[in-house]
C-alpha cells in the first residue's frame, strides 16, 4: 500500500446524506501499518519510567521486558546493538527510565517501546539496589574481612584490568616507573557500558587461570582501576559477577575505582582498596631509593655492631687470659697427681693379686678330690638303672596280660564266629547291613558275607515266612 489511508471518524455526521457504506474498505495489513506509522511518527522520541517485569534475553541477543506501574503496563525491546550499548543491565523489579520511540508490533496488534537508553529512576534507586546488592553478598560472607590477602613486599609482575584508553594507565605505569619498574601486563576492558562488567570479571578470572612458567607470567598481584565518574558510569564495579570474580580470585587484587570518595562493591570483595589509581600503585610496589637507603644503613649497622662485637670479646678473652695461672705450672701439678696416682694403683695390684692367691690355696685344700665323688655317683647310677629296669619289666609284664586278656575276650565276641556257626550278614550294594526283611524289594542286588567269604545274590519278587526252628525260637534269614 502507498501514501496513507484516511481513517474517517464513525460518529455523527453533519450531512444528512452519510451512510456506513460509503467508507472506503482497508484490508487488516493496510490499518494495522496506518496504525504503526502514525505512532513511530507521534511518538519519536519518548522517555517513560516504570519497573522492569519479565525480562528476556533470548539467543539472538535482544531484550524483551516490560514497564509497569500502578496504573498501566507497556511492552518494550531493546535490539542487540542498543543492549551492548545499554549503561546497565535490564533486571526485573529495577525502577528505570527507558528512552527511546513508540511503534506497534502488527501480528499482535500491540505497541511498544524501542528502548534505546536505560537509566535508574534517580539516584535514590541505585543507592537502594546498590545498598541490597551489598547486604546480599555480605550475608554470603564475600566481603569478610578473614578472606582478606596480605599483599606482596616486592611483586615480579603487576596485573592491571583497566582501559587503555585513559589517564588511568598511564598514572599506574608512571608512578611503577618511578617507584620500582616492575613487569606489568595489562587486560584491557571497557570500563564503562552494557559489556562492561562481564569483560572485567572474564580479565579477573583470566589472569587468575595463568600458571606460573608461562610466556605471559602470573601476576603476583592485581590492580582493578578505573578514573572517577558518576554513581551510574561507576555501576560496572558494582555488578554482582565482577564481585565475585574478585572474591574467588587467588591473586591478592587491589581496588582502585573512582576517586577518594567513591566507594563500589568490588572494595569490599578485593584485599586492598586504593583512594585513586595512583596510590594503587605505591601500594604494589616500594620505593627502589627508599629500600637502597635503609639497606645501606642496615649494612652500617650490621658492621658497626659485629665490630662491637668482636671488640668486645677480644677484651673479655684477654681479660680472661690474665686471670689464668700458666700451662707450665697446671701440667707440673698434674704431672706429680699422676706419678704418685701410678704408683699407688701399682702396689695395690700387687697385694690384691697376692691375697687372692693366698684365698686360692686355702680353698684348694678344703676341696675333695673328684675322683671320689665321681665314684659314689657312678654307684648310686647304677643302683638307680638295675630298680628301673625291673620296674619297667613288671610294667610291660602287666600291660602284656591285659592286651591278651583283651584279643580273647574280642575274639569271644566277634560275629566272625558267630558266622562259624552258620549265620549270615546281608548287606546291600553300598555295604550297609541289612537288619529287617522289610528292607528287602524285588529286584534288589544284595552281598551275603559268610565265615569263609562273599557270595553276591538278586532278591526275587516275594517275601518269605520266617520259620521256627524245633526249638520254637525264630528262625534266621530269608528266603531268595
Amino acid at each position: 500500500m502507498s501514501g496513507i489511508v484516511h481513517i474517517q471518524w464513525m460518529g455523527p455526521h453533519p450531512n444528512t446524506d452519510w451512510r456506513p457504506d460509503n467508507l472506503p474498505v482497508v484490508s487488516v495489513g493496510e490499518l494495522a501499518l496506518t496504525i504503526k506509522r502514525y505512532i513511530e511518527q507521534g511518538f519519536e522520541v519518548v522517555r517513560v519510567r516504570g519497573e522492569i517485569s519479565g525480562c528476556k534475553r533470548p539467543g539472538s541477543g535482544h531484550v524483551y521486558f516490560s514497564l509497569k506501574d500502578s496504573e498501566a503496563c507497556l511492552d518494550a525491546v531493546c535490539w542487540r546493538m542498543a543492549a551492548s550499548r545499554l549503561a546497565i543491565q535490564a533486571t526485573d523489579g529495577l525502577e528505570v527510565i527507558a528512552t527511546g520511540r513508540m511503534t506497534t508490533y502488527p501480528d499482535r496488534s500491540r505497541y511498544q517501546l524501542v528502548v534505546e537508553r536505560l537509566e535508574l529512576a534517580g539516584e535514590g534507586a541505585l543507592l537502594r539496589l546498590l545498598e541490597e546488592r551489598r547486604r546480599r553478598l555480605g550475608e554470603e560472607g564475600l566481603f569478610d574481612a578473614a578472606r582478606k590477602r596480605p599483599l606482596p613486599f616486592l611483586p615480579e609482575v603487576i596485573g592491571v584490568v583497566t582501559s587503555l584508553t585513559g589517564a588511568v594507565i598511564r598514572d599506574i605505569l608512571h608512578r611503577l616507573e618511578n617507584r620500582f619498574p616492575r613487569r606489568v601486563l595489562v587486560w584491557p576492558v571497557p570500563v564503562q557500558g552494557s559489556e562492561a562488567a562481564a569483560r572485567i570479571a572474564a580479565a579477573i578470572d583470566g589472569f587468575d587461570r595463568l600458571a606460573p612458567g608461562l610466556p605471559l607470567s602470573r601476576p603476583d598481584v592485581l590492580i582493578v582501576a578505573r578514573g572517577g565518574g558518576s554513581l551510574e558510569d561507576l555501576w560496572a564495579f558494582n555488578e554482582e559477577i565482577v564481585v565475585r570474580a574478585a572474591a574467588r580470585c587467588s591473586i591478592p587484587i587491589i581496588s582502585a575505582v573512582g576517586h577518594e570518595t567513591d566507594t563500589t562493591l568490588i572494595d569490599f570483595a578485593a584485599d586492598v582498596r586504593a583512594p585513586t589509581p595512583t596510590a594503587a600503585a605505591e601500594m604494589a610496589v616500594p620505593v627502589r631509593i627508599d629500600l637502597a637507603e635503609r639497606l645501606l644503613s642496615l649494612r652500617s649497622r650490621l658492621v658497626n655492631g659485629a665490630s662491637r662485637t668482636l671488640e668486645e670479646r677480644r677484651g673479655r678473652l684477654l681479660a680472661a687470659i690474665r686471670g689464668l695461672p700458666k700451662p707450665q705450672v697446671l701440667l707440673a701439678m698434674a704431672r706429680q697427681r699422676l706419678d704418685d696416682r701410678n704408683e699407688r694403683l701399682q702396689r695395690g695390684l700387687d697385694v690384691g693379686i697376692e691375697r687372692r692367691r693366698q684365698r686360692l690355696a686355702q680353698s684348694r685344700h678344703r676341696l675333695a678330690p673328684p675322683t671320689n665323688q665321681l665314684a659314689h655317683a657312678a654307684t648310686r647310677l647304677a643302683g638307680e638303672r638295675r630298680a628301673l629296669e625291673a620296674g619297667l619289666r613288671a610294667f610291660l609284664a602287666a600291660r602284656r596280660n591285659n592286651l591278651h586278656r583283651a584279643a580273647r575276650l574280642l575274639e569271644s565276641i566277634s560275629y566272625q564266629r558267630v558266622l562259624e556257626r552258620g549265620f549270615a550278614i546281608i548287606e546291600d550294594d553300598r555295604g550297609r547291613p541289612l537288619t529287617s526283611a522289610q528292607a528287602l524289594r524285588a529286584g534288589m542286588r544284595v552281598v551275603i558275607r559268610l565265615a569263609d567269604g562273599t557270595t553276591f545274590a538278586l532278591i526275587e519278587g516275594r517275601r518269605a515266612t520266617p520259620r521256627r526252628n524245633r526249638s520254637g525260637n525264630g528262625g534266621q534269614g530269608i528266603l531268595l
